[in-house]
C-alpha cells in the first residue's frame, strides 16, 4: 500500500557523513499491534570495538520526569551477519552489552510493550501507532553524535495509511527517515494512521500545519484561521523563524503536549470545541506548546542541552521555560483578539488563586520548585509531601507578569518582557550558540528595566509574599478576592479588573501589554 508521508524540514543541519563512521538503521515493524506491541530491529555495522553498549533513555526532553523507558523492553537478542546469536548482558536497569565482533555487522532485535496512551509514552493499537523516539530507539553508549535512519514498515497494518514526523525523509523513499544524531532522532515524534490535515495556513511565508487522528467535527477552516492569528502574535514577539515548516501533530483525544524543534505533538479532540471557553482553553493550549519552540527549545537553560538520558537535565529555569510561556500563551491569545479584555485577566487570576490557596507557597520557591519537579512533578503534586510544594505553571505566569509590569514601568514603556525574550533568543541562542544561566536572563531583565530588579527576583529565589497591588497597578489594574467555599473547604478566589480612572502612564502600559 503506498503511502502518503507528512514529513517536516528539521531546523537543524544534517551533519556530513565521515566515511568509515559506524552506521545504525532501525526498522520498526508492526505484526502484533493489537497487542499494543513495537518490533524493533537495529542493523548496525561499523564499530571498531568488540563490544558495545546499548542503552535506552530513560526519560525525554520536555517531559521532566523519569519514563524508565527501559522496563518496556523484552525478549532483546543480537546476532552477527551469518545469524548466530552474539552475547548479550543487561548490566544495569536501562543498558545491555553485546559481545560482537571489531568492524562486523551485526543486528539486535527487541520489543517495546506499551498499554499507556500518553503523550510521553509510545503506543500502538490496530488503527494507529505514536512513537516517542526515547521510548523506542536504543542509542550506543557515549555515541549520541552517530547519524541515524529509521524505517517503518505498516504495511501489513491496512489503517496505517499516512506518518507525521518531524524526521527528514531519504530522498526518494516514502518510509524512512533520516536524524544527524540522536538528539534530533529523540526531539522528533512518529505518528501513524489514517490522519487527517486541517487546511494549512503561512506566518512570513512559513508553511504552518496541523496532522492529526481521530480530531473530531468541527469548523475546521475557523479553528486554523483562529490559531493562525495566535501563532503571529507569538512569532511577532520574538521577531524570527527558525525553521522552514512546523506542524502540530494531534495524537488522538487525551491530555498533554511535547514541544519540539519544528512540531509539537498534542492531545487533541475538536469535538470539545463548543464555548467561548474552550476556544481560550485550547487556543491557549496551542499557543503555549507552539511558543516553546523558542522558549526552551531554542532560549534554553544552560543545563538544558547536552542531555543526561540516564538521570535527568536538572535545572532551576523551569519557571521560565515553562511558567513565562504559560504567560506569553495568554498573551498571545489576548493580542489575536481571540478573547476579550476580561477573560485574558480571568487567566491570571485563576493562576493566583491556584497559587494563593497552596499552602506551598510558604515552603517552596521558585528556583526549588523548578528543580524538584522531578520528583515533585510539575505541579508540586507528585512529592513525598503535597503541602510543601508549589507549580511553577501557576506562579511562573504570575511572576512574569510582575517582571513584565516592572520593566515597563521603570523603563517608561519603552521595553517590556517582550524584548528580553527577543534579545535572549539573539544573544544566546543565534549568536552564543548555548543556554543561559540565571544571572544572564536577571541581567537581560535589569538592562531593560535599567535599573536592578533584586527585589523582584526575590520572588523567584524566596517564597517571599508577592505584592500584586504594586504591579498591576502600574498597569491600572486592582487586584479583588472573595471566600467561596468549594467540596467542602474555603477557599479565596481572585478577580483582576481595571481601576475606573487611569493616568497616561497607566494607560499606555495597559493598552500595549494587551495589544489594544
Amino acid at each position: 500500500m503506498k503511502k502518503k508521508i507528512f514529513c517536516l524540514s528539521c531546523s537543524i543541519l544534517l551533519a556530513a557523513v565521515v566515511i568509515g563512521q559506524p552506521k545504525m538503521q532501525y526498522t520498526v515493524s508492526m505484526p502484533q499491534a493489537a497487542k499494543g506491541k513495537f518490533h524493533i530491529t537495529l542493523d548496525a555495522a561499523g564499530f571498531s570495538k568488540d563490544s558495545i553498549v546499548l542503552k535506552m533513555p530513560n526519560w525525554m526532553p520536555g517531559y521532566y520526569q523519569l519514563m524508565n523507558y527501559a522496563n518496556t523492553v523484552d525478549s532483546l537478542a543480537a546476532f552477527n551477519q551469518k545469524g548466530k546469536a552474539l552475547s548479550v548482558s543487561k548490566i544495569n536497569s536501562n543498558s545491555w552489552l553485546i559481545v560482537t565482533t571489531k568492524n562486523s555487522p551485526f543486528r539486535v532485535t527487541y520489543q517495546i510493550n506499551t498499554n499507556r496512551k500518553f503523550v510521553a509514552n509510545s503506543f500502538i493499537d490496530s488503527a494507529h501507532a505514536y512513537i516517542v523516539p526515547a521510548n523506542n530507539f536504543m542509542y550506543v553508549a557515549s555515541m549520541l553524535q552517530l547519524p541515524v535512519q529509521v524505517k517503518i514498515n505498516s504495511f501489513n497494518q491496512p489503517s496505517f495509511k499516512k506518518i507525521a514526523t518531524g524526521l527528514q525523509r531519504v530522498k526518494e523513499k516514502t518510509n524512512v527517515f533520516t536524524a544527524p544524531n540522536f538528539d534530533i532522532l529523540y526531539d522528533c515524534p512518529i505518528l501513524i494512521g489514517d490522519l487527517k490535515e486541517l487546511p494549512p495556513f503561512t506566518v512570513r511565508g512559513v508553511p504552518h500545519r496541523f496532522i492529526g487522528y481521530k480530531m473530531g467535527s468541527f469548523d475546521e477552516v475557523l479553528f486554523m484561521n483562529t490559531l493562525q492569528k495566535a501563532i503571529e502574535q507569538g512569532v511577532h514577539i520574538i521577531d524570527h523563524i527558525p525553521f522552514k515548516e512546523y506542524t502540530f501533530i494531534g495524537i488522538g483525544p487525551g491530555r498533554g503536549g511535547i514541544e519540539h524543534l519544528n512540531n509539537t505533538t498534542v492531545s487533541f479532540n475538536g469535538n470539545e470545541l463548543k464555548t467561548p471557553a474552550d476556544i481560550n482553553r485550547i487556543m491557549n493550549f496551542l499557543s503555549h506548546e507552539y511558543f516553546h519552540h523558542y522558549n526552551v527549545k531554542r532560549i534554553r537553560p544552560v543545563e538544558l542541552g547536552p542531555f543526561d538520558y540516564d538521570k535527568g537535565s536538572k535545572t532551576t529555569q523551569l519557571w521560565i521555560s515553562e511558567g513565562l510561556s504559560v504567560y506569553f500563551e495568554y498573551l498571545m491569545v489576548k493580542r489575536a483578539k481571540i478573547v476579550d479584555r476580561q477573560l485574558f485577566l480571568n487567566n491570571l487570576a485563576n493562576n493566583i488563586t491556584a497559587h494563593e490557596n497552596n499552602p506551598g507557597k510558604s515552603h517552596q520557591s521558585l528556583l526549588q520548585a523548578s528543580y524538584n519537579t522531578w520528583s515533585d512533578g510539575p505541579f508540586g503534586t507528585s512529592g513525598t509531601d503535597k503541602n510543601k510544594a508549589i507549580s511553577y505553571y501557576d506562579k511562573g505566569p504570575v511572576v512574569g507578569m510582575i517582571l513584565d509590569f516592572a520593566i515597563r514601568n521603570a523603563s517608561k514603556n519603552k521595553f517590556s518582557l517582550d524584548h528580553v525574550m527577543r534579545f535572549m533568543y539573539n544573544e544566546y541562542y543565534q549568536r552564543l550558540q548555548r543556554g543561559f544561566t540565571d544571572a544572564e536572563f536577571q541581567a537581560a531583565c535589569e538592562q531593560m528595566a535599567g535599573k536592578s530588579l533584586a527585589n523582584e527576583f526575590e520572588y523567584i529565589s524566596t517564597t517571599k509574599e508577592l505584592d500584586y497591588q504594586k504591579y498591576l497597578g502600574y498597569a491600572g489594574l486592582t487586584l479583588t478576592s472573595i471566600e467561596v467555599e468549594k467540596a467542602g473547604q474555603k477557599k479565596v478566589q481572585y478577580t483582576i479588573s481595571v481601576l475606573p480612572s487611569l493616568n497616561t502612564d497607566q494607560l499606555a502600559i495597559l493598552n500595549s501589554w494587551l495589544g489594544d
